[in-house]
């Protein structure tokens, strides 16, 4: 176990960070009677009760009596340990779960208190934190995205969601940009590897990762690197990058390169849970069973190596999963992290410690939570079991709280909102969008996305406001196909900031607009349940289309599943596909429901 002063200092706090977070009442005082508290400051887990009131820890300690009419719990036989945290998620529709308030209920439920998200694009962070505050939810953390064009990171998202960057000044241009979201740190996938998939052509150069990492400081920013081979994470040290959020895993580590890594002050989330390469629940597999298998087996043993070395050099290790990929699911890989951790070789103190004071640290929120210490944020996991000695206790979850409120457990009131899937819906507004707006945005002040094909070829596409002489303006939509089967090009316009919040359209009967083009198009209608579509054709004159919503079928690989209800909707595209190599044009004004 870590001495005490030793561990004061290797906490000591950053002058840069994630600002400390509102304080939110708890609106009640609670007593947490005869734990034993493993107060993640460095002390040996201990006999203690714990008062709680306003949200925040008021006393600790063996002697401290329960305050008159305060809400005693008898917590005699189990731990006490600080809410954990999740560095690295992913709150993707294709995770398990797969919904915003079903995910909150499983970090909730596993003791996870505080979480990073390294998917949400800047336009929704406003909406997803409104409704994350109506529901029983961990504290969430909004990752800015950046990449190269072409780079892992860049290949299916928009560059409103993620920034593309390969200068100096862009990088810097790009953070400048993000500021106005008020996003909680920044994510840079500056490792072109892709795991051995693809040419290293998309890195990330030194030049631009140095800028970008001191702009990001010189606003208050983290930043945290997709990062997954030994040179990378040279480089990553060398740029003061704050955090590697991957595990190095092409070789094993040199001395020299893990004192680069150190002299950076960079730390580590080695994401142990999302490489294993057979997961809790799998079965069995020979690592010998082909060249794949064995290769993956190999990477997770140097990831496994070189997350020891890293620590054991004094590098800090904290805690994330890549939750929300396959295989990783929310909630439980957190705990599965820590026991991974512990596979690697740390102690199961030093694992405790990574996934709360240190992960803490890491964003610069040690001083609000992370510890079991008087003025910090109650958010607390109680357990039974002994986790410093059996890692595997921190499954035996039996009572959270988030910001001194009991959300999980016994005597917790059920997670009702949780039980939703989507936003409720406002009432949808005729008009759309008519064009007239200089900056990006719709009549409804939502942000316009270009929508090109994925992958590394993708296609180029450029959509701009013109002229439309007495008529105002119109959107121009021009593209060069990429070469592969299905290429296509689009422009989404949401239907409400984000497209977090669904529309209820059932006043309306469908979709009109005015367009001209050359030749065939579809339009597209997301719901919460997916995409629908309905083609149209365009010619060299304008004229105006009315598509009604019973017209539109299910469309494609993110087909809606169920029936058409009108009460749902996210978003409108207008897109087209062609040849590969082909061109493509369109002109659309005037859209609204009808």
């Amino acid at each position: 176990m870590w001495a005490a002063t030793a561990l004061a200092g290797s906490l000591g706090l950053l002058g840069f960070g994630i600002a400390k977070a509102a304080k939110t009442p708890g609106g009640e005082t609670i007593a947490i009677i005869g734990a034993t508290v493993f107060d993640a400051t460095g002390a040996a887990p201990h006999p203690a009760n714990v008062v709680i009131r306003d949200g925040r820890i008021v006393e600790v300690g063996p002697t401290v009596k329960a305050p008159r009419g305060a809400k005693v719990i008898d917590a005699k036989g189990e731990a006490l340990l600080p809410g954990f945290f999740d560095l690295h998620t992913h709150w993707t529709p294709s995770g398990v779960p797969a919904t915003t308030p079903q995910i909150a209920t499983a970090y909730v439920s596993a003791g996870v208190t505080t979480v990073s998200d390294f998917n949400a694009a800047p336009e929704s962070y406003a909406p997803r934190r409104q409704w994350l505050s109506t529901l029983v939810a961990p504290h969430v953390n909004f990752a800015a995205r950046m990449s190269t064009p072409g780079g892992h990171g860049a290949d299916w998202a928009d560059t409103a969601t993620t920034k593309w960057v390969n200068t100096p000044e862009a990088a810097r241009a790009a953070v400048k940009a993000l500021i106005p979201y008020k996003p909680d740190l920044i994510k840079a996938f500056t490792d072109g590897w892709r795991y051995g998939v693809a040419p290293d052509n998309t890195s990330m150069d030194e030049w631009t990762l140095t800028a970008l990492v001191d702009e990001a400081h010189k606003n208050n920013l983290k930043v945290f690197t997709h990062t997954v081979t030994v040179d990378r994470g040279e480089v990553a040290g060398r740029s003061k990058v704050d955090v590697i959020t991957h595990s190095l895993q092409d070789r094993r580590l040199t001395p020299e390169a893990v004192a680069t890594i150190k002299a950076g002050g960079t730390a580590d989330t080695p994401t142990l849970a999302v490489y294993e390469p057979v997961k809790p629940g799998q079965p069995a597999r020979d690592p010998d069973e082909n060249p794949n298998v064995k290769q993956s087996f190999k990477k997770f043993d140097n990831a496994l190596h070189n997350a020891k070395m890293l620590h054991d050099a004094g590098v800090t290790i904290a805690l994330g999963t890549d939750a929300g990929m396959p295989g990783t699911p929310h909630g439980v890989s957190t705990l599965h992290e820590m026991e991974l951790l512990v596979r690697a070789g740390l102690t199961p103190t030093e694992a405790l410690m990574a996934g709360t004071a240190l992960s803490a640290k890491v964003i610069n929120q040690l001083d609000d939570r992370g510890t079991i210490e008087v003025g910090k944020r109650a958010d607390l996991v109680l357990i039974k079991g002994e986790p410093w000695k059996t890692i595997g206790d921190v499954r035996k979850t039996d009572r959270v709280f988030i910001d001194g409120k009991l959300v999980f457990g016994p005597g917790a009131a059920p997670m009702t909102a949780n039980q939703a899937t989507a936003m409720p819906s406002v009432p949808a507004k005729a008009q759309i969008d008519d064009f007239e707006r200089a900056d990006g945005r719709s009549s409804l002040d939502t942000l316009r996305t270009d929508d090109p094909d994925g992958g590394l070829d993708r296609t180029v596409e450029i959509s701009q406001l013109i002229s439309r002489g007495d008529q105002g303006h119109a959107l121009s939509i021009n593209a060069r196909m990429s070469m592969k089967a299905k290429p296509y090009a689009g422009v989404i316009i949401p239907l409400t900031r984000g497209s977090i919040q669904p529309v209820d359209a059932r006043a309306f009967q469908g979709v009109r607009f005015e367009v001209r083009g050359d030749g065939d198009y579809a339009l597209g209608v997301t719901t919460s349940g997916g995409r629908w579509s309905a083609p149209f054709t365009a010619g060299a004159a304008w004229k105006t289309v009315e598509i009604p919503f019973s017209a539109l079928k299910a469309a494609g690989e993110r087909g809606a599943k169920g029936d058409w209800t009108g009460s749902d909707l996210t978003e409108i595209e207008f897109m087209g596909g062609r040849k590969g190599g082909e061109k493509l044009w369109m002109e659309v004004d005037n859209v609204a429901f009808y």
